[in-house]
């Protein structure tokens, strides 16, 4: 006896996970949408709900504020658009590669818009601070700093440098330039800044 398509098999309903994901995304997704098209301050829950055709209790239940929906917003986009750091054997190289990459992130004017707007909720609250420090800023920290390390048993950077003061010599100036606009931020600047880490901590 054969079961009609419509009577669906025993024992199976909707996915709840599958559902939960599908509205995680949609939540991620409008909260980039507004940021872009109202900035941060009119940014709210009931607008992110209305837009992602969720309820309020929803986000509520997964994010404390805005800005922790909007933290994992902008981690999302980083992990589907961010280039994994390379290691092709040539330091200065595969630092240009990255440094542009950061570049053309923050010319990107919704990347940009929502990272200005995480730096200031971060400024008010600590605990998305510390939680940006663990699960974006320090995971890219560490790659780099695991860069150095393979260009020093290369050869390419000095044994006794100072690992965390050497990643931040090529990360700093762009974050600088671009927090206070004190300059374009170009791929001529990125490679100025690589050309003059990379010297800084050559053997």
């Amino acid at each position: 006896m054969t079961r009609s398509p419509s009577s669906g098999a025993p024992g199976r309903g909707p996915d709840p996970g599958r559902r939960s994901e599908r509205s995680r995304r949609a939540i991620l997704t409008a909260t980039r949408e507004l940021v872009f098209e109202v900035g941060y301050p009119g940014l709210t829950i009931e607008a992110i709900a209305a837009r992602a055709g969720v309820g309020k209790q929803t986000i509520y239940r997964w994010w404390p504020s805005k800005g922790a929906v909007m933290f994992d917003a902008l981690l999302h986009e980083a992990r589907q658009e961010g280039p994994a750091l390379p290691d092709t054997g040539d330091l200065a190289a595969d630092m240009r590669t990255v440094l542009r990459a950061i570049v053309d992130e923050f010319d990107d004017p919704v990347l940009d818009r929502m990272t200005r707007a995480l730096g200031n909720e971060i400024n008010n609250d600590p605990r998305l601070g510390a939680d940006m420090l663990e699960r974006l800023l320090g995971p890219q920290l560490e790659v780099t700093a695991e860069r150095l390390r393979a260009a020093q048993r290369a050869g390419q950077a000095a044994s006794g440098i100072d690992l965390p003061a050497a990643v931040e010599m090529f990360y700093a100036p762009l974050f600088y330039r671009w927090m206070l606009r004190t300059g374009p931020l170009t791929h001529a600047y990125a490679d100025t800044v690589t050309a003059m880490a990379v010297r800084a901590i050559a053997p």
